[in-house]
């Protein structure tokens, strides 16, 4: 064989034939999940979800419905957060190209194609997309529902803390310190300080604070200054889940402005779960939710079991002496005292250890390697259909994972996964066919008399 030699200069062919053209077997994951959505009717429910958004005569025909949902799913099954990165990803692969519906000789859609048909799907057509895969868990046994567990983390915004301005004035940051200087004497009016003094100045002023009351974001108004779970300081917003304990499904996947407290966003994270379970046609009850200390609130025990009846399983902090609870509601103490009796309990234990662990994996599933801790979208609206299609696609990855043992593409990757279990099974079965023939081609050569011979031995 002759060597090759890579040429740095090469024409492209005018013509080629279509059988010519390279071609994919597909990823054996995308196989599964395009069967899995063809056979509970997908594509066709998403079109008449989304036909009344678009013009029944005019214009050229848009990017499908289902491929603009399929290219959301690749956004998470492969870990890519941005929507540049996702039209680059789903243009390059030949096996996305298959799982999309797209051949070699059409265009993939773009990024601002993809941004077009956010903004032209409201919301509530995203959320109804979610509940229909809520459905089909449902139909595949994965909606128990009997146990909830609440908790929350941070998504980075897409907006830099250099950004945000004077709610009342509307100066940046430099301004307003230049400000203090003049009205502290350190510069006359009209003078214009070096970045150096500003920065000095600002290191030696006292109660410096950062409020979301007198500061906002002038790219993103929505996003709040935040904590972040690092220690960062950031322009963030606040994802809560409400999952299945026992399945792991995601049943709320709510967005909220990350300086609203745990306890105000519990209830509506709950009646979210509550019209989802309705929407998706289940039969399942919810009856318990657990949470953490930061959802404890004495009014917050008292909505949920006398309101919502539901049992709670709340972490209580820590109170200094007696609890007193003179000039209070009796419902207060009494969802206090029930709340604290389950929680001590075995059940509470280990109901408390479950949604450490399961809740925590549901947000590193769609917030670390699905690519969703940092948003690349502004306004909560948009965050929130992205986010939520995101959680959709965790929940489809674990009907995936029931029914054919893995649940994401990269899955198969992993070690002692089914890719090596199949390589491993190929080999044993190779070498056994050859150990088979190998045993005949001697029988054959033995002659019969030897043959009988063995036999009477």
């Amino acid at each position: 064989m002759a060597l090759g030699r890579r040429k740095n200069e090469r024409q492209n062919s005018f013509w080629v034939a279509t059988a010519e053209l390279p071609r994919s077997d597909g990823h054996v994951f995308y196989q599964k999940l395009n069967k899995l959505l063809r056979e509970a009717g997908f594509d066709a429910y998403v079109e008449v979800l989304c036909k009344p958004h678009y013009h029944k005569t005019l214009g050229r025909p848009g990017i499908p419905p289902g491929v603009y949902f399929r290219m959301l799913l690749v956004g998470y099954f492969e870990g890519i957060g941005s929507q540049r990165g996702i039209a680059w990803r789903c243009a390059d692969s030949l096996s996305l190209r298959k799982f999309l519906g797209i051949g070699l000789a059409e265009e993939t859609p773009d990024h601002s194609s993809l941004t077009r048909v956010r903004d032209r799907h409201p919301l509530s057509v995203h959320q109804q997309v979610f509940q229909f895969v809520l459905q089909v868990a449902d139909k595949n046994g994965l909606l128990k529902g009997k146990t909830i567990a609440v908790d929350a983390t941070t998504l980075e915004a897409n907006a830099a803390m250099k950004s945000i301005v004077r709610r009342d004035t509307g100066e940046d940051w430099q301004e307003y310190v230049k400000r203090l200087m003049q009205e502290a004497g350190e510069i006359e009016e009209g003078d214009e300080p070096s970045v150096e003094e500003i920065a000095r100045f600002d290191r030696k002023r006292k109660d410096k604070k950062t409020s979301n009351r007198e500061w906002q974001s002038k790219t993103d108004p929505d996003s709040r200054i935040a904590k972040m779970k690092d220690g960062r300081t950031h322009l963030a917003y606040k994802a809560e889940h409400a999952i299945d304990l026992e399945t792991e499904l995601i049943l709320a996947a709510e967005v909220y402005h990350a300086n609203e407290a745990d306890v105000e966003t519990i209830g509506p994270s709950i009646s979210a779960v509550q019209d989802n379970m309705i929407a998706a046609e289940s039969d399942v009850n919810i009856e318990e939710v657990v949470a953490d200390k930061g959802y404890y609130k004495n009014e917050t025990l008292s909505d949920l079991e006398f309101t919502e009846g539901l049992r709670t399983y709340i972490a209580e902090p820590k109170f200094k002496g007696r609890r007193n609870w003179k000039n209070k509601p009796e419902e207060y103490g009494q969802a206090a005292t029930n709340n604290r009796r389950r929680v001590k309990g075995n059940r509470g234990r280990a109901l408390q250890r479950q949604r450490s662990e399961r809740v925590e994996r549901s947000f590193a599933h769609v917030c670390g390697t699905g690519g969703s801790r940092r948003t690349w979208l502004r306004s909560i609206d948009k965050v929130k259909k992205r986010y939520l299609m995101s959680a959709m696609a965790r929940n489809l990855g674990l009907v995936m994972r029931s029914l054919f043992g893995f649940g994401t593409a990269r899955s198969l990757q992993d070690d002692g996964g089914l890719a090596d279990g199949l390589y491993s099974a190929w080999i044993n079965t190779q070498g056994a066919l050859k150990r088979l023939v190998a045993t005949v081609n001697r029988a054959d050569q033995k002659s019969p008399a030897c043959f009988a011979l063995a036999l009477a031995a």
